[in-house]
């Protein structure tokens, strides 16, 4: 019996019991000790291999790649099918989008929304006109300034309430920029409420919403007036709102379109005339009011939100933030892994050495203790070599293991460039793959690793979840960013939201400044790109 008290002490009582679990069950008889007690076996380890880490995206906009570098590598998809589809689609959306939460809650924030633009618009207006004035006579200065003051803190309110409109009814939730808080003499902390940039954006906006929130009114118009004529037929059949026989005016139609006049029913069947012009002016009127919120949701973006600068220090701070987490989860890996795989293994061979050399001796002991020139009886040769063996197996696997782990950090195609990286990595797919690379200038090697995993992780995600026929792989290079576009013709539904694992692929994207999309409706195609800086 050997003892491996000293290898548990060298190497702790966890490893040794892994790696007497990986002895050959006679070399585990002699190598157990009351000290350690192995409770597992081979079959029951689990070793956590690296697993490639991918990212994915689009470009800002969601649109396709443009170029000769991308229009080979578009996925192929069926085109009239995919047109039926796409026509359907787009007659249900037009058909149900007066019924969809969302319009309603858009007409209700341009119907709230008017009458508070254009009271906070005049009165803000009126006290930086009057600012303006005063400020122009020596005497009056010092009340002009305290009238723009005053208008920059009414602004910085109006802008907080048409914040938390846009939250409620359009679920567009803007952080709100920090407060001031200026400190000081009096005059300085007038100075500073003076030159406030973000009561100035505000302000800015305010004003902005104005003319806004008019056109916010006109779309609700469409609303009214298509709702009115849809109950023409009644108002003329049960209220009696149709003219006078003999009377040379009919029933007026309204219509939203302030030129070209508005034409009149003149008898009950023409009043299905305006039912129709009032199904038309409804179905229309969720667009228009969408036209009008979206305009307003990028004035609040713009305007109510955090300064550039304030922008661009938070996202900083969020991708160092993820930079950090994501290098600790990567050596947090790496020790898991050399603990529960390769040091095993390499202990497992120490102990099988350890054990030959023991025989070793026992062997040439006893041969010494029958004198000079005595044979110490014949050695097991076959033992020997199943030790041998066990220790080359665990060594081999070792190097494997270390093989794979180092590929995990750094995959050794990479060293041939981008381009060649994917082109193996498509090659060894289950999907046909169409691949097109152009990138005249090499990206540095963390650029290209994020890049390579992202399209390693999503060629997976295409293999495994969305039933496509055919994918594409494009690799562009554009005005100094890299853009990586993987698009396929499966059923769509991939969703980037919480939980899901394109998450952690756009957090990766992000510790280097980069972006991505997924653009992936329920019916498919799918397309995901990722932008990305060439120099991390």
């Amino acid at each position: 019996m050997i003892e491996t008290q000293g290898l548990t002490k060298r190497y702790g009582p966890t490893v040794a019991v892994d790696a007497l679990s990986l002895l050959s069950p006679s070399a585990r008889d002699g190598a157990r000790s009351p000290a350690v007690t192995p409770d597992r076996t081979l079959d029951s380890m689990h070793v956590t291999r690296p697993k490639a880490a991918a990212s994915t995206g689009t470009t800002p906009t969601g649109t396709a790649l443009t170029g000769t570098a991308t229009t080979p590598g578009t996925p192929v998809r069926p085109g009239t099918a995919s047109g039926t589809r796409g026509a359907r689609a787009l007659v249900r959306a037009v058909g149900r989008a007066p019924l969809t939460r969302r319009a309603w809650a858009e007409a209700a924030y341009c119907l709230i929304g008017f009458p508070l633009g254009l009271v906070g618009g005049v009165l803000l207006a009126v006290a930086l006109a009057l600012g303006a004035g005063f400020t122009v006579s020596v005497v009056f200065a010092v009340l002009g300034a305290l009238l723009f003051i005053t208008g920059l803190q009414l602004a910085r309110a109006l802008g907080g309430v048409h914040r938390r409109l846009a939250a409620l009814f359009l679920g567009d939730r803007t952080p709100a920029p920090e407060p001031l808080r200026p400190s000081g003499r009096l005059v300085s902390r007038l100075d500073a409420r003076l030159w406030d940039g973000t009561g100035w954006r505000s302000a800015a906006y305010v004003l902005a919403k104005l003319p806004v929130g008019l056109l916010g009114a006109y779309a609700v118009l469409w609303w009214l007036t298509g709702l009115v004529n849809l109950t023409a037929p009644l108002r003329w059949a049960v209220f009696g709102q149709h003219p006078e026989p003999g009377s040379p005016e009919g029933m007026m139609v309204l219509t939203p379109i302030p030129f070209g006049g508005s034409p009149e029913a003149d008898t009950f069947a023409g009043t299905f005339l305006a039912v129709a012009i009032g199904a038309v002016t409804v179905l229309c009127a969720p667009w228009v009011t969408r036209l009008v919120t979206e305009a307003d949701r990028w004035l609040i973006g713009t305007l109510l939100g955090p300064g550039q600068l304030a922008d661009r220090v938070r996202d900083l701070e969020e991708t160092r933030a993820l930079a950090v987490d994501d290098s600790v989860a990567l050596l947090r890996r790496v020790e898991r892994d050399l603990h529960d795989g390769a040091q095993v293994r390499l202990v497992a061979v120490a102990m099988s050495l350890d054990m030959i050399r023991q025989r070793l001796n026992e062997h040439e002991g006893e041969g010494a203790g029958k004198g000079e020139g005595a044979s110490g009886g014949p050695l097991d040769v076959a033992r020997l070599r199943q030790l041998v063996d066990g220790a080359h197996h665990n060594a081999t696997e070792a190097l494997t293991e270390l093989r794979d782990l180092a590929r995990g950090i750094h995959p050794p195609v990479l060293d041939d460039g981008l381009p060649d990286a994917l082109a193996t990595l498509t090659a060894r797919s289950s999907v046909p793959v169409d691949l097109v690379t152009d990138i005249p200038e090499r990206p540095t090697p963390a650029i290209e690793t994020i890049a390579y995993f992202c399209a390693a992780e999503l060629l997976a995600n295409v293999i495994k979840h969305s039933g496509a026929g055919r994918a594409a792989i494009t690799v562009a290079q554009l005005d100094g960013r890299l853009f990586l576009q993987v698009g396929d013709d499966g059923h769509g539904g991939a969703d980037a939201g919480a939980g899901s694992g394109l998450t952690g692929l756009m957090q990766r994207v992000r510790t280097v400044d980069g972006r991505m999309n997924v653009e992936s409706p329920e019916g498919g195609p799918t397309t995901v790109t990722v932008e990305l800086p060439l120099h991390a």
